[in-house]
């Protein structure tokens, strides 16, 4: 006894080809790799330590950067200390937040003193940079 179904695929198409719609995913896939940009943004490198008691942070903040040699970054512009209480004066009018990103391998010293000029001027919201530990 043979069933409907059955005769149909004998008359019809053995097999379905599946080699045009490889070629295309190929296609498609060479045209996305070569349309998408891979731009590299330039930035400072940072090894964060690492904190149990970190938070997520979700509001803007002016950040400071302490790198491993005790250089300081605003915005990835190196700036010396009497640059920074000047923008610091600037930035305590606004009432705004600073958030300071210090390199492990950073002296103490250098982010305590960081920390008390934004504290001598005024500012509040200082938070310190950290990653949570696993």
């Amino acid at each position: 006894m043979r069933f409907k179904r059955h005769m149909e695929l004998e008359h019809g198409l053995r097999q379905i080809d599946i080699a045009p719609l490889i070629d295309m995913v190929f296609q498609l896939l060479i045209f996305f790799m070569l349309t998408s940009s891979f731009i590299m943004q330039p930035g400072i490198k940072v090894h964060l330590p690492e904190a149990v008691t970190s938070e997520v942070v979700k509001y803007e903040n002016l950040e400071i950067v302490v790198s491993g040699e005790n250089v300081l970054y605003i915005n990835g512009k190196v700036v010396t200390t009497r640059e920074l209480k000047v923008m610091l004066k600037q930035l305590a009018k606004r009432s705004q937040g600073i958030l300071i990103k210090a390199d492990k391998r950073s002296s103490l010293g250098r982010v305590v003193e960081v920390w008390d000029l934004c504290r001598d001027l005024g500012i509040a919201q200082i938070n310190i940079a950290t990653n949570q530990e696993n």
